[in-house]
């Protein structure tokens, strides 16, 4: 028997397992794992206020002034030279009164809060509602249960607010003993929250 004929069959066995080791690789170099699907964080809930939608990318003042609600509020926020603070990065709490809060006010109050020469007095109440930092809702009543049943807010203007919370929802008195509830919680901004409120607070004299 000639010695290629011994050969032959070998080199044909060579080569096949060559074939095959080379497919192996090539299967095993394409059975790459399928690239994860991307995720979509989810979108915070739009809450419409005064007949608006509150946008949650939109700051403090771009939403508020689309609030049928809140007109007073923001003619006294132009008043008083706040409009680039609560547009600015904060993040702010702001606990914003309605028309319907500055109405209950007395007789006259307003109108001489929005005059030129009370200015400050005007600052003073409206940065009264503001609290620095994000304080939604949820944090608000761990506040509360962490306190024994209250938490105490520092408020930009430097007085102090004191939070309950009961079964009709969180309520906010001042430092005169005046009550204002939150009507309307966790309005995101893109530079903090808004509370609704039913009544303006009062800063200490």
């Amino acid at each position: 028997m000639s010695r290629n004929f011994v050969f032959a069959p070998m080199a044909l066995m060579s080569g096949l397992l060559l074939v095959s080791a080379c497919t192996g690789q090539e299967n095993k170099s394409d059975d790459v794992a399928p690239a994860p699907t991307a995720t979509t964080e989810p979108l915070a809930p739009v809450v419409t206020v005064g007949g608006a939608e509150m946008i949650p990318t939109r700051n403090i003042i771009e939403n508020a002034v689309n609030s049928s609600e809140h007109t007073t509020l923001v003619a006294a926020v132009q008043a008083a030279g706040l409009v680039d603070t609560l547009s600015g990065a904060g993040p702010f709490t702001l606990f914003a009164p309605t028309n319907a809060a500055f109405g209950k006010l007395p007789a006259g109050a307003l109108d001489s809060l929005l005059l030129p020469s009370n200015r400050t007095a005007l600052t003073r109440t409206l940065t009264y509602h503001v609290v620095a930092g994000r304080i939604t809702a949820a944090d608000l009543g761990a506040r509360i249960r962490s306190g024994g049943g209250r938490a105490i807010l520092t408020t930009v203007q430097g007085a102090t607010l004191t939070a309950t919370q009961s079964a009709g929802g969180i309520t906010l008195t001042d430092a005169a003993g005046g009550a204002s509830k939150v009507t309307t919680a966790d309005v995101l901004q893109s530079n903090g929250v808004i509370h609704v409120v039913d009544t303006v607070l009062t800063p200490p004299v």
